[in-house]
């Protein structure tokens, strides 16, 4: 439910296209669907500008499959992050067109996809092929979003001639997003090579001192370069939504 469904209900009653009956009806779901263990966030997409995204970890599958069918109930777009090719299948079954992203572990459901700007554009990056999973995790949830989002992976500091050979695009980039494992120095490099806001994403991926993505997090947090803002830990999802928010300001 986003603002147009509700400017639409909204003037079907003016009309009298909509009942009163109806439009109560229709508005009752805004706050929430209460199904005991699972509670459905339906003003989401009125006050963020995109539904709840299903996060399955955690979750079994009958509650993904119950939770993705009740926002697809209300919403065309809806996303479920971490999902497992088990999850897919069990969500195509009751929702045949969503589409399952083996890279980013996402599932999708895309009806009425989000109008994207040409012009302003996202740049997602990885330092290594390792870090690729969670960078398309960023780049699906910016696409499905509505932004366009180009992609350049492996350009860790290691080969920098691979990075410095990427300068024009990164100009031309309006967010950038730099996922990285190891010890991080993508981020401190790339937010110095720029004037656009980076977001940092440090990922798990690296030897026992990498402490599961804790080094690349530190390294990330102390970054000299102005201008990077830093997410958790793997979280591809947060990056691409908070650069999906950025590009999209006006």
């Amino acid at each position: 439910m986003d603002h147009k469904a509700v400017v639409e209900i909204l003037e079907g009653y003016k009309t009298g296209v909509v009942s009163q009956a109806d439009a109560l009806e229709m508005l009752t779901v805004l706050p929430f669907t209460d199904m005991d263990d699972i509670k459905i966030d339906h003003h989401r997409a009125l006050r963020q500008g995109f539904p709840e995204v299903v996060f399955c970890l955690g979750k079994t599958v009958d509650q993904i499959v119950r939770a993705m069918t009740e926002l697809a109930r209300i919403s065309p777009n809806v996303l479920a992050s971490r999902a497992t090719p088990e999850i897919f299948e069990a969500v195509q079954a009751v929702l045949p067109d969503v589409y399952y992203n083996e890279r980013a572990r996402m599932v999708v459901l895309e009806r009425e996809p989000l109008p994207k700007d040409e012009e302003r554009f996202i740049l997602v990056m990885t330092a290594g092929t390792g870090d690729v999973p969670v960078a398309e995790e960023a780049a699906i949830t910016a696409e499905v979003m509505g932004n366009r989002v180009e992609r350049v992976f492996d350009v860790g500091v290691a080969g920098i001639h691979r990075l410095l050979a990427q300068g024009p695009l990164m100009r031309q980039a309006n967010v950038l997003v730099v996922v990285a494992g190891m010890e991080g120095a993508l981020a401190s490099v790339v937010g110095g090579m720029v004037n656009k806001p980076v977001v940092a994403v440090p990922t798990s991926i690296g030897y026992g001192a990498n402490f599961h993505g804790l080094s690349a997090l530190l390294a990330m947090l102390n970054s000299c370069a102005a201008g990077v803002a830093v997410v958790n830990i793997d979280n591809g999802f947060g990056a691409g939504r908070l650069a999906a928010i950025i590009n999209r300001l006006r």
